[in-house]
C-alpha cells in the first residue's frame, strides 16, 4: 500500500505509530510509555501526543478502537494502528536506517561561520567546553547502559544510546584534533576585522 508522502516524517509520529503497533493505546499511555523509556527526549519543542495521534487518525494512519467512559471523568479512547500507519511506519524506518540524513547537525552549522568569533583562544575555549560536556554525557549514558544490562535489558533495546556514546566518542577525538591545530597553526586563524 503507498505511503503518504505529505504526512511529515517527525520523532513523536514514529514513536506513536510504532506505540500502537505493539499494542492499542490511549494516548496519556502513550505518553507515559515514551517517558519510562526515555523516548520523550527525543521530542522536540512543544510537540504533543494527543495532536500527534489525531493527526495521524485524520489521515487514516491509526483510528479509534473503542471509546469508554468511567464515571464522571472524561471520554477515553484507544486508538490501533491501521495498514496505512503499519506501511508508513515501516517506510520510516528503512528511509531512517538506509538514508543519511540531510539534516544539518548544530555543531556543523557553527563550524560552518566558525571564524565570525573575533579570537581563536575563545574558539578553543568553547570547543574545550564542549568536550567536558561530551564526556559527562559519555559517562551518564555508560552508567544508563550498565544499569540497563544489569537489569537484563535486551541489548536490542539499548543499541540507539550505544550508537549515541560513539557518536560522542568520535566528536570528542574530532573536536581535539580540531583545537590541537587551532593551537599549533596548522589551521591558521584568519586576521580580518569585520565591515562596520
Amino acid at each position: 500500500m503507498p505511503t503518504n508522502r505529505s504526512l511529515p516524517r517527525t520523532h513523536l509520529a514514529l514513536t506513536v505509530l510504532i506505540s500502537l503497533y505493539e499494542r492499542p493505546m490511549h494516548p496519556y499511555e502513550i505518553k507515559v510509555q515514551m517517558q519510562e523509556r526515555g523516548q520523550d527526549r527525543l521530542v522536540k519543542g512543544n510537540a504533543s501526543v494527543y495532536d500527534t495521534v489525531e493527526r495521524l487518525a485524520k489521515g487514516g494512519y491509526v483510528e479509534a478502537q473503542e471509546t469508554s467512559r468511567e464515571g464522571r471523568r472524561p471520554e477515553r479512547t484507544v486508538y490501533r494502528i491501521t495498514d496505512r500507519g503499519r506501511d508508513q511506519m515501516h517506510e520510516w524506518l528503512r528511509e531512517m536506517l538506509s538514508e543519511p540524513s540531510p539534516e544539518l547537525p548544530q555543531l556543523s552549522a557553527a563550524l560552518m561561520f566558525i571564524a565570525a568569533l573575533p579570537r581563536k583562544g575563545e574558539v578553543i575555549s568553547l570547543l574545550q567546553r564542549r568536550i567536558v560536556l561530551l564526556e559527562a554525557a559519555i559517562a551518564a549514558t555508560g552508567v544508563q547502559l550498565k544499569a540497563a544490562v544489569d537489569a537484563d535489558v535486551p541489548r536490542l533495546f539499548l543499541i540507539e544510546d550505544e550508537f549515541a556514546n560513539h557518536q560522542r566518542q568520535s566528536e570528542v577525538k574530532w573536536v581535539r584534533e580540531l583545537i590541537r591545530q587551532l593551537e599549533d597553526g596548522t589551521l591558521p586563524w584568519p586576521e580580518f576585522e569585520p565591515m562596520a
